[in-house]
């Protein structure tokens, strides 16, 4: 029996052809770039881990720990792949990405110029933020197959969308919270249309399939 995992790839023609971009320099290849970056990160990890006999990461990772693995991965290999762009390096702030140069030592606890980074599982790029601001998101929806058996056969981590847009204070709505709740803040109906009509890159639904267990994988490019 070939015992092997499946190494996913970024399709380039699922990209928009007319992309929205912030005044950064960017272009499609940064993110086509930074997201098999990760791509071949899970492939790499997980065919180690196979090898001795161990769960895959997507496993073992809880979802919450999962996504910030991702969005730090996707924020790192941006800023890698970009000139203009670079890392936050003021711990927890924002925007996760600045652009080089603006800020003392590349470091902002609230700034303007730069993007910040989601990820989220769900479809249309809905996330929760931990305020409302005016600024510049980068959403990537993903899916992971957990569910599949045999295990070493599950789907690799997928991205299906990812949208980039500017959004404003008035875009969100604010999310109720328990006595021990931190507060968040979602874009709105009319706030998530906005940012959908920025979409970067999506794939189509008749190039991914489902199997029996509800689980996403794309279809083989050619």
């Amino acid at each position: 029996m070939d015992i092997s995992i499946k190494r996913n790839l970024v399709v380039p023609e699922y990209f928009n052809p007319n992309p929205w971009f912030p005044p950064y320099e960017l272009r499609t290849s940064i993110f086509q770039e930074a997201m098999q970056d990760v791509y071949d990160f899970f492939f790499d990890v997980n065919t180690t881990l196979l090898r001795r006999g161990l769960p895959r990461l997507d496993d073992m990772l809880r979802p919450a720990a999962m996504s910030g693995i991702i969005s730090d991965m996707l924020t790192t290999r941006i800023a890698a792949h970009s000139q203009t762009l670079t890392e936050n390096r003021y711990f927890n702030g924002h925007p996760d990405l600045i652009v080089k140069g603006i800020y003392a030592n590349d470091a902002v606890k609230a700034g303007t110029e730069g993007i910040e980074i989601k990820t989220t599982k769900k479809s249309g790029g809905q996330v929760d933020t931990h305020g409302a601001r005016t600024q510049t998101m980068c959403v990537f929806v993903y899916d992971v197959d957990q569910k599949s058996e045999p295990a070493w056969a599950r789907n690799p981590m997928i991205f299906t969308e990812v949208y980039l847009g500017p959004v404003e204070i008035d875009d969100f709505r604010k999310n109720p919270r328990g006595e021990l709740g931190t507060r968040t803040a979602t874009l709105d109906a009319a706030g998530i249309k906005k940012l959908r009509a920025k979409w970067l890159y999506l794939v189509p639904k008749n190039a991914l399939m489902r199997n029996g267990n509800d689980t996403l994988a794309q279809k083989r490019h050619h």
